[in-house]
């Protein structure tokens, strides 16, 4: 069976741009530090999950629906346009997309929806018949577990692949109530709240009991505990909206199809690639 390794390309960034120990420059006073620690934990990645295919995936600069739907959407989230370029991750992506280049890994820009519905689109295409991992510290990624869709935290030799018993074994929920369970809590790395006194145990509990958000939402009225009831109800439509913004539904065109990204390892070094693109 083919083996799918979906990246999470910005995310992976950001978690290598913030997490270096320091601020890394080459011999030309170029900082380096975010694409050294992103083509390095490529690598570890690659070996971790032993793909025959890969994907790097990065959400562009642009509007989407789902601020449409709730301006407050990632209305948290900085604005890097306004911040030094020194402290920017974006500051390093020219060279990050060099890289892949060079290791002859196939990658993309959303232009119109989010990097998240790209990688919910390869796990609902390719899902049955591959196996998929998802490299991601994301948790919305959840939801897409299946017996064939993992997700890889990656966290160096601390990296969990998360499988529907980690999602059983954490939250008590299936992977398939994930996005109800989110609902109901909210996302504060999103800017969603989720229903007051309503935390991960107790949206586990309602979902245990009622199924899914709709359900609840449905039965609120019969809900035991009067605080809890009383916050659904009085939450209810905000509660609709946030399962719109956090459902994946994987509806989207896709950049490429699995024939367009295989991919073998040869055994290439992150000196050598950082050396290949001319950085080092």
């Amino acid at each position: 069976m083919n083996r799918l390794l979906i990246v999470d390309g910005s995310n992976l960034l950001f978690q290598m741009f913030f997490g270096m120990p320091s601020r890394i420059t080459n011999s030309d006073g170029k900082a380096i530090q975010g694409t050294l620690g992103f083509v390095g934990a490529l690598i570890k990645i690659i070996l971790i999950t032993g793909p025959t295919h890969i994907v790097v995936l990065f959400d562009g600069k642009h509007e989407n629906e789902r601020m449409e739907i709730d301006a407050d959407y990632k209305a948290n989230r900085i604005d890097y346009s306004l911040v030094p370029e020194e402290d920017s991750p974006f500051s390093q992506l020219n060279d990050v997309y060099a890289a892949l280049d060079y290791m002859g890994i196939k990658h993309a820009e959303t232009t119109a929806c989010e990097t998240d519905d790209w990688i919910a689109g390869y796990a609902h295409t390719y899902g049955e018949n591959t196996k998929i991992t998802v490299s991601s510290l994301d948790s919305d990624f959840f939801q897409l577990i299946s017996e064939n869709v993992s997700i890889l935290r990656y966290r160096g030799n601390n990296s969990v692949i998360c499988t529907p018993d980690f999602i059983i074994e954490k939250f008590g929920i299936n992977p398939s109530q994930y996005a109800d369970l989110k609902s109901l809590t909210g996302d504060a790395s999103d800017n969603i709240k989720g229903a007051d006194k309503v935390g991960p145990k107790t949206a586990a509990m309602l979902l245990c009991e009622f199924e899914n958000l709709e359900n609840v939402l449905l039965n609120a009225k019969s809900i035991r505990k009067p605080s809890i009831r009383e916050s659904i109800i009085r939450n209810t439509d905000k509660l609709k909206t946030n399962y719109k913004l956090i459902k994946l539904k994987g509806t989207v065109s896709l950049p490429f199809t699995l024939k367009d990204i295989p991919y073998t390892y040869n055994g290439i070094t992150t000196n050598e690639v950082l050396k290949g693109i001319g950085i080092k």
